[in-house]
């Protein structure tokens, strides 16, 4: 099973890693001075470096290093990386780079690679195999020699990831997440013959009340977060269809659940049920096919098929595409030839 921090599939929040409030009798002092006197190890170039990419927040607000700090206020620094648990330690791991400059990379992730040390998956993480490249290759150390990640897919989704080199490009790409600025397909292949060609699907996504291992849509907005989620079919099988999914939040397990409340699960998704036949016959040679397609793609049906962004540094609009996981190609492959049986023996008279 997997481990609840190991199963985080978006989330474009930032993350606090120190807060503290000013004393009453707190006499007016440039923040980047303030915090000096109150994180202990810390140097001045790294409260700068934080707060010229907006990572100093004054009462919730990005402040400059110059704010003066008055009675009563509340200082954070926050990154879009969630506070270590562990070290990063360098190690080897498959990385597949298919680009990379001096502000940037992103990356093919493959299946089964956690992004981010975590409980239960303290090692071999894709932040592990960064820092072995960085090492190797002889690139400058970036805050314990791994890179900054702007967003990030969960462990058993295949597909692209953009990663940040320094403070300043992570923050710029966070705000384009924040602002919703940053073109996200995704491939799935889901439960059941959707309805409409195409849709939106919007309804609030948190934690569910009863399991909190899985995310639950709450449509009155009751509690979690917005998340919004467009749809179009790529193709129909049936029983299973194909769809391209464009997220226009970046919410923990957004298209698993927003495709789940839909009543679409992802096929062979675990965690939210589709690893069950919830369509089709009940013929034993369909129930094998089912078994047989979930042999194939031992995870739950889904892809980052491509990321658009706005270069931090440079302004320059950046687009990538990856193709299919093998797994992902072999059980459409399998699918086409079930629709091309059932057509068959449909025309032929028999049945299936």
């Amino acid at each position: 099973m997997e481990d609840q921090k190991d199963t985080i599939e978006e989330n474009n929040e930032l993350f606090e890693h120190f807060r503290v409030v000013a004393d009453p009798g707190q006499s007016l002092l440039r923040v980047d001075k303030f915090l000096l006197h109150h994180i202990p190890q810390i140097s001045r170039n790294k409260i700068q470096n934080a707060a010229k990419a907006g990572n100093i927040l004054v009462n919730e607000k990005p402040v400059k290093s110059n704010y003066k700090v008055k009675p009563h206020d509340e200082v954070s620094i926050v990154h879009a990386h969630p506070p270590r648990e562990v070290e990063i330690i360098p190690q080897q791991v498959a990385l597949n780079i298919v680009y990379e400059d001096n502000d940037v990379m992103v990356v093919n992730k493959q299946a089964g690679l956690v992004v981010h040390p975590g409980h239960g998956n303290y090692e071999g993480t894709l932040l592990n195999g960064l820092a072995y490249y960085f090492e190797k290759s002889g690139q400058t150390a970036v805050d314990n020699k791994y890179g900054y990640l702007a967003h990030r897919i969960d462990k058993n989704t295949t597909g692209l990831l953009v990663i940040a080199k320094n403070e300043t490009a992570q923050a710029k790409l966070a705000k384009q997440f924040f602002d919703h600025t940053v073109d996200r397909t995704y491939v799935a292949l889901v439960w059941g013959d959707i309805e409409l060609a195409e849709g939106t699907i919007e309804g609030h996504i948190g934690r569910s009340l009863k399991d909190r291992r899985v995310m639950t849509v709450f449509p009155d907005g009751e509690y979690g977060k917005e998340a919004i989620t467009h749809y179009k079919v790529s193709k129909r099988y049936g029983y299973t269809t194909l769809v391209e999914c464009k997220l226009e939040t970046g919410r923990t397990h957004q298209i698993r659940a927003h495709l789940k409340y839909l009543g679409h699960p992802l096929f062979n998704d675990e965690r939210y049920g589709g690893n069950q036949i919830l369509k089709g016959t009940t013929f034993t040679k369909y129930k094998q096919f089912i078994h047989n397609c979930f042999k194939l793609i031992q995870r739950q049906s889904l892809h980052a098929k491509s990321i658009g962004f706005t270069h931090p540094v440079t302004g320059e609009r950046l687009f990538f595409e990856s193709e299919l996981p093998e797994d992902f190609k072999l059980v459409l492959e399998k699918w086409d030839g079930y629709v091309q049986y059932r057509q068959f023996n449909d025309n032929d008279g028999t049945t299936g």
